[in-house]
């Protein structure tokens, strides 16, 4: 049978790179009703680490230090994701399902934390005047929570479901597929939350956050719907035994690179993550944008990671170094922090969205290379893939979870200080205590590309000594 297509589909599949991704155990129109579940973790993404941090620290007047550790909590359960993902393998229900029980519980989870949060950040913003004083912090601690509990169960039990049916030839590019719709979920959600935000008050935020948790739990129900047959385990399989944790990491870490690899993804997602509570509250405070403004800033960094992820797919296929990849997301980081700190001194809102742009972009490309190395680290004995991607992604999740509580501390106490006129005149501004955090962020990036250097010529090779070609973006897992 001739292989040739028509121009129209040849074009339409040279445009689309994922759109090969359906196979016959998952249809196309079934693939896309499942990513429905990524763009409703997108969703959530937006409020938690764009529109709310913004709303807690310029409009209810709250302490950045605490706006910052409420929205570290989400990211720091993430390290977790790899229990959860365990546990869905090995789920035993009585009509065979192992995902949608997840993916339920963790819609349930997210719809609650979301239904709940406004009420708390109200009482919070209100401190003293409606309950004890402490019945704020612990309200909103237990709504992000809540709400980021749900959102790693969810996506990570879709994701496992998404890999369960797709083929093996289609698997990688389903899961990859997903990413991006992620990253799109995010972009729209940024622009419609921002025009709902417009004119900002309180009973408008309350019915904002609670239509996103009934949207997302109508968007999850959707994406489940009839997705997963039942197929009980047999007896034989239930009885095989598992091997422990500690050998498999003793495994991995005698790869050679693996430890410089994880120090490298964590100095360089702290690099990244520091400024996510604050850039929406510099716009709002320093630059005097509106909520709707800012909350655009999260569409751009989107579409600058979307646009990292396509850059990178063609230069992984081109066999392209992933540690010299790094480096260019690293430098592409250097000049947005600088075009964030400049924008400032020169009251300039399109430096503030080009810089938030790149950050994105920056990020992107960073996260993209080192998951390619992770991916390509040899694997001997018990540790396979799977360890190498946990160990990057519980590296990436903590020390993003960290560096957005460093950076909400380390401004409240420089402006502290600051305002006070300990450090002079010249430095007697609000934004001094931000310019601290990216100046921060900027060293680190160097500190990143120090321990970046050696790695280098360990990269070389990596697409090179696949046996199926280059290590090209259709490949990531997640």
């Amino acid at each position: 049978m001739s292989d040739k297509r028509h121009p129209l589909t040849q074009f339409s599949m040279n445009l689309l790179p994922f759109a090969d991704a359906a196979s016959e155990g998952l249809p196309a129109k079934q693939l896309l009703r499942l990513s429905l579940f990524q763009v409703s973790v997108g969703m959530a993404s937006v409020l938690l680490l764009g529109t709310l941090n913004r709303v807690m620290i310029v409009e209810l007047s709250l302490s950045a230090m605490i706006v910052a550790c409420m929205i570290a909590l989400p990211v720091l359960i993430a390290p977790f994701r790899a229990l959860l993902g365990f546990r869905s393998d090995t789920y035993k229900s009585a009509i065979g399902w192992k995902r949608v029980p997840y993916l339920w519980f963790g819609s349930l989870w997210q719809f609650g934390g979301l239904a709940i949060m406004p009420f708390a950040l109200l009482v919070l913003a209100d401190r003293g005047k409606i309950g004890p004083e402490w019945a704020g912090e612990v309200l909103a601690a237990l709504a992000f929570l809540m709400t980021g509990l749900g959102l790693h169960m969810t996506q990570t039990a879709g994701l496992a479901l998404a890999s369960d049916r797709a083929s093996d030839e289609t698997r990688p590019r389903v899961v990859s597929l997903l990413y991006v719709m992620f990253l799109v979920g995010m972009g729209i959600s940024a622009v419609i939350i921002g025009l709902l935000l417009r004119d900002f008050n309180e009973l408008k935020l309350v019915q904002v956050i609670q239509g996103a948790a009934v949207v997302g739990i109508i968007l999850n129900i959707v994406a489940i719907w009839k997705q997963e047959k039942m197929a009980p385990m047999t007896k034989a399989e239930r009885a095989e035994p598992r091997p422990s944790f500690r050998d498999a990491w003793r495994d991995f870490a005698q790869g050679g690179q693996a430890g410089r690899l994880i120090v490298v993804v964590f100095m360089g997602t702290m690099a990244f993550n520091m400024q996510d509570v604050l850039l929406e509250p510099y716009g709002g405070e320093i630059l005097g944008l509106s909520v709707s403004a800012t909350t655009l800033l999260t569409a751009m960094w989107a579409g600058g990671a979307l646009f990292g992820f396509l850059m990178s797919a063609k230069w992984l296929a081109n066999g392209l170094n992933p540690y010299r990849m790094a480096a260019r997301g690293l430098l592409v980081g250097l000049a947005a922090f600088s075009a964030v700190i400049f924008a400032a001194p020169l009251n300039s809102s399109a430096l503030f969205f080009i810089g938030s742009g790149g950050i994105g972009l920056g990020g992107g490309l960073f996260a993209v290379a080192t998951l390619t190395a992770a991916m390509a680290m040899p694997a001997t004995g018990k540790a396979g893939r799977g360890l190498a991607l946990g160990a990057w992604g519980a590296a990436q999740a903590t020390a993003a979870g960290v560096s957005i509580a460093i950076g909400g501390t380390l401004r409240d106490a420089v402006n502290a200080v600051a305002l006070n006129g300990t450090l002079g005149e010249g430095l007697v501004s609000k934004a001094t205590g931000y310019s601290v955090v990216y100046h921060t962020e900027i060293a680190l990036i160097f500190v990143t590309l120090i321990a970046l250097g050696p790695l280098v010529r360990f990269g070389s090779d990596l697409n090179q000594n696949r046996e199926d070609g280059p290590l090209g973006l259709a490949d990531f897992p997640t």
